[in-house]
């Protein structure tokens, strides 16, 4: 019987460890790398090497940067009275995308998550709340996931900062443009009635 040569192996083992990667995609992506030669997977190995050589986490934010304080702790052109609290990096990705918020943030890396062993002492709460009273801050903006666990780690963060004295906030919640009524759940359109504005 025909057995797969162990680099292959190995390459489809570590790629089915990433998030949403299952076997057949690790199969598959491991067998294209194979067909297209040795370029692509040497740029990919060294991109790789280079994520963990080049990078770090900002020591203001927790972001992940080249450079400590990131650019965005160092633009002076920031709103610095206001702080964007998100679960990882990718969401300050998604928030700085639109545009529309020119703040700062706090990336806490993760959420709170008894289920996972992840409770407050795995995340970046305390540098959060020591960071708020040595800095103008005037409101703080929590963008965790609507998620039990992002809804369970935003109540958290709000009750460490309340005797700081600081306005919370929190992202409105509601229905996706271009979505029906219809197939809406009871939450999304419970929030979506208690978010609602003047039209």
């Amino acid at each position: 019987m025909w057995k797969t040569p162990e680099p292959v192996t190995r390459l489809v083992e570590a790629f089915s460890r990433l998030p949403g990667v299952g076997p057949k995609t690790a199969s598959r992506l491991t067998f294209y790398l194979l067909r297209s030669g040795e370029e692509l997977a040497a740029e990919l190995a060294e991109a790789l090497a280079q994520l963990h050589r080049r990078l770090t986490y900002c020591q203001v934010c927790f972001n992940i940067t080249e450079t400590s304080p990131c650019l965005i702790c160092q633009d002076d052109q920031r709103d610095r009275e206001t702080i964007c609290v998100v679960e990882e990096p990718l969401d300050v990705l998604a928030i700085e995308r639109t545009g529309a918020y020119r703040g700062l943030y706090h990336v806490l890396h993760g959420a709170i998550s008894p289920v996972d062993g992840i409770g407050p002492d795995e995340l970046r709460l305390k540098e959060l709340v020591e960071r708020l009273p040595n800095n103008p801050i005037k409101e703080v903006i929590l963008a965790t996931n609507p998620s039990l666990e992002g809804e369970a780690t935003a109540m958290y963060v709000e009750r460490q900062i309340a005797p700081l004295g600081i306005h919370v906030t929190r992202l409105a919640r509601g229905l996706p443009v271009g979505g029906d009524l219809e197939y809406a759940d009871t939450v999304t359109l419970t929030r979506a009635l208690e978010g609602r504005r003047e039209s």
